[in-house]
């Protein structure tokens, strides 16, 4: 199995473990976001150290070890994004593996269990034609300043989101043009969807421009873009203004 079947094979078993959870209704808030992020990340953590045991593996519900940061390849997983809507009961989540080699995301997986999807490095989506006027993915519950203030500059149409995944793969899947983030995440947040959303031609890089780069002694990656690469001058020049 090639790395990038690795990321799909999994992000879709642990998207269906997830799932099942979720409907069946043995547990729900807090208990069910808990429940699931433990079970999906045991999943994950167990299948990965046995199938590349000689890779590193950076998860959000692990403890991290920076001794990572001396390996070339390193496994890159959110067992849950969007833990919150998980617990909601909203479809709008997400569980992302990929794997960094020298620190660029080079393989990725994003699965949408509840649309019964899983969009993959190896097999990219043709992009869709664009939205007109442009459409711009914002969190539903905390949109970042930056992201509002460039899409009233573009006359964009703000689409309210839950997780980082569910949102990077919108613009992927042509439902949306811009996914513009300043609001705080990590390298689990976003390894993945950058290397899908790289792979299917789109622009992915932090806000001033400079590449996404991974296995960082501390994994905090605060900023992120990723959009149609035809919206790059005129997203840039918004944000410098």
């Amino acid at each position: 199995m090639t790395d990038a079947e690795l990321c799909a094979h999994l992000a879709t078993h642990a998207g269906r473990l997830l799932h099942d959870l979720q409907i069946s209704g043995r547990f729900t808030g807090k208990a069910l976001g808990d429940e699931g992020d433990t079970r999906a990340n045991a999943y994950l953590c167990e299948a990965l150290r046995r199938e590349r045991p000689a890779d590193a593996l950076l998860s959000e519900e692990e403890q991290d070890c920076t001794d990572r940061c001396d390996v070339d390849r390193v496994w890159i997983v959110d067992p849950l994004d969007g833990t919150r809507e998980y617990s909601e009961g909203r479809s709008d989540w997400a569980v992302h593996v990929a794997l960094a080699v020298g620190g660029v995301a080079k393989a990725g997986a994003v699965a949408l269990p509840a649309m019964n999807m899983t969009l993959r490095s190896d097999n990219p989506l043709a992009l869709a034609v664009a939205n007109h006027p442009p459409r711009m993915v914002v969190s539903r519950t905390r949109p970042a300043a930056e992201a509002i203030a460039v899409a009233e500059i573009l006359s964009a149409e703000l689409v309210p989101m839950g997780s980082a995944g569910a949102k990077a793969m919108a613009v992927v899947r042509g439902e949306a043009d811009i996914y513009l983030h300043t609001g705080g995440q990590y390298e689990w947040d976003n390894c993945a969807p950058v290397a899908v959303a790289q792979a299917a031609g789109l622009h992915c890089s932090r806000i001033d421009g400079s590449p996404m780069l991974y296995n960082a002694r501390n994994p905090y990656l605060p900023d992120l873009l990723i959009c149609r690469t035809e919206l790059v001058p005129s997203i840039m020049a918004a944000l410098k203004a």
